[in-house]
């Protein structure tokens, strides 16, 4: 299977976000986390691949205590849309009475997101905090589901860069494109 080239979808995009506007927005989550957690230590889930590059730009923006996993499960496989969550690895450290914050790139339906909110308190996480960089608010969002703390807004728009991906291609983008 041939994917389309990166630098096609890149002289079609349009910028939405730059580097200083995302960097901004994450060391105000990041402040945002803080004062939400206080003294509190919390379990630290990134949601690989997306939740990377934003994942570990905010960990540094946070001074609270952190545990550090990640979890891995996808509908997308490289396509654009989605299909039945596949789980490629759950995180082994216990989750029962502590305070779970969920680190992922970008909420935008949510399916994803909410089958491991769910998982986590299934195991029993005293609370579990949703954190993504950015948001699309289209209102196809899974009901109940709301991200604690976003960056920015998307359109409601096919969007990559900052960790989102192009066919597995450009999540290592300093800003974040649309088609």
């Amino acid at each position: 299977m041939t994917r389309p080239a990166l630098s096609d979808a890149l002289a079609r995009a349009d910028l939405i976000h730059d580097t200083a506007t995302l960097q901004a927005a994450i060391t105000g989550v990041g402040r945002a986390i803080d004062a939400a957690l206080g003294d509190e230590e919390a379990v630290f889930l990134t949601i690989m691949q997306g939740g990377l590059v934003f994942a570990g730009q905010v960990a540094s923006a946070i001074s609270a205590g952190l545990v550090f996993d990640y979890v891995h499960a996808t509908r997308f496989r490289g396509g654009t849309t989605g299909g039945e969550l596949q789980w490629l690895r759950r995180p082994t450290t216990p989750l029962a009475g502590r305070t779970v914050l969920l680190v992922d790139d970008i909420l935008d339906e949510g399916h994803t997101l909410k089958a491991i909110r769910d998982w986590c308190v299934e195991q029993g996480a005293a609370r579990v905090l949703l954190a993504v960089l950015c948001e699309k608010r289209h209102g196809r969002t899974v009901p109940g589901l709301v991200a604690d703390f976003v960056g920015v807004e998307v359109p409601d728009r096919y969007v990559f860069g900052y960790g989102m991906d192009y066919h597995e291609q450009g999540r290592n983008l300093p800003a974040i494109y649309a088609l």
